[in-house]
């Protein structure tokens, strides 16, 4: 089944969800948007750095009137999730992101939902899915199987793909940290530029979403997530264990669909087969002509059609 035409007309560019709510979940005061029927199946869909829930600003009311429940939270460190406590360790190791949205199900009592994200938000679905299945129906993932081992980045890659990721060694330079304060907006706006190189967005798309950077806990998380990544700091000792089980890169048995974006700057797309050993359910990759790294906001109705579709495997 695919969504009809009729139902995926883009929104305009000051577009917005109406409202946003907010819940206590685990450590965090979560802000989100949610759409569709509350007695509907439940999509969980999860943003990527430096994006916020704006990425789904079409994917949701085209699920949502297709009978779905979707929620779309804002990340630690993005609009208005606040740390309940000063004293909370701001960690953006790529355990603690899961371990946030299992706790936003608990606190809406949500037993089990369709996944799905891109960059940060598909590594989230990806451990999830891995670490606790029964939590997951099935799982949309842009840019593959995206759960970091660490040890991975010992290793040199091609070099139009560390050059992809100059933001990444920019962030553990002395640099970084205050550059990313004082240049949030401009840094994030030339990421967007270098990593969807045909997304021909405007000032206020990009206004929209970069409201969300300015939260308080937005340069600590951002900072610490690409420095642990590329081992320079640690994480927190609590996840140590979960950490292990990641980096042993374990497969993934829910239904998958795997995306890339053709015009991807950053990840190139790929035909899957590198990853396809990590998924052991029913599973289908596919590249999307045109869209970029921000595929969902690029391509929606592409990736509104995955979701749909892997729920019917």
């Amino acid at each position: 089944m695919q969504l009809t035409a009729a139902n995926t007309k883009k929104s305009p560019a000051n577009a917005s969800f109406s409202s946003l709510k907010q819940i206590h979940a685990g450590v965090l005061d979560v802000g989100y948007a949610e759409a569709g029927p509350p007695d509907g199946p439940v999509v969980i869909l999860l943003h990527g750095w430096p994006y916020d829930i704006h990425s789904y600003v079409d994917v949701a009311p085209w699920l949502g009137a297709a009978g779905y429940r979707v929620i779309v939270p804002h990340l630690r460190g993005h609009g208005t999730t606040r740390f309940l406590t000063d004293d909370t360790f701001r960690n953006g190791e790529q355990a603690v992101f899961a371990h946030d949205i299992v706790a936003l199900m608990d606190a809406l009592e949500i037993d089990q939902a369709i996944l799905a994200g891109h960059d940060w938000g598909a590594r989230t679905a990806n451990i999830i899915a891995a670490l606790w299945p029964q939590r997951c129906k099935a799982m949309v993932s842009v840019g593959g199987y995206l759960i970091n081992d660490r040890t991975s980045y010992r290793r040199p890659l091609p070099p139009l793909v560390e050059w992809g990721w100059w933001y990444q060694y920019y962030f553990v330079t002395g640099n970084g940290e205050p550059g990313l304060e004082a240049t949030r907006h401009d840094l994030a706006k030339l990421v967007w530029r270098v990593n969807s190189p045909r997304w021909d967005f405007d000032d206020a798309t990009f206004d929209r979403t970069a409201a969300s950077f300015d939260n308080p806990d937005y340069v600590s998380i951002a900072i610490h997530n690409y420095r642990w990544r590329l081992g320079v700091v640690e994480g927190d000792p609590r996840y140590e264990d979960l950490e292990r089980r990641l980096g042993a890169g374990p497969v993934i048995a829910v239904p998958t669909i795997t995306l890339d974006g053709a015009s991807d700057g950053v990840t190139p797309a790929t035909d899957g087969a590198a990853y396809r050993t990590k998924f052991s359910g029913e599973y289908t990759h596919r590249i999307i002509d045109g869209a970029g790294h921000n595929l969902p906001q690029e391509a929606p109705q592409a990736f509104a059609d995955a979701i749909v579709e892997v729920d019917s495997y």
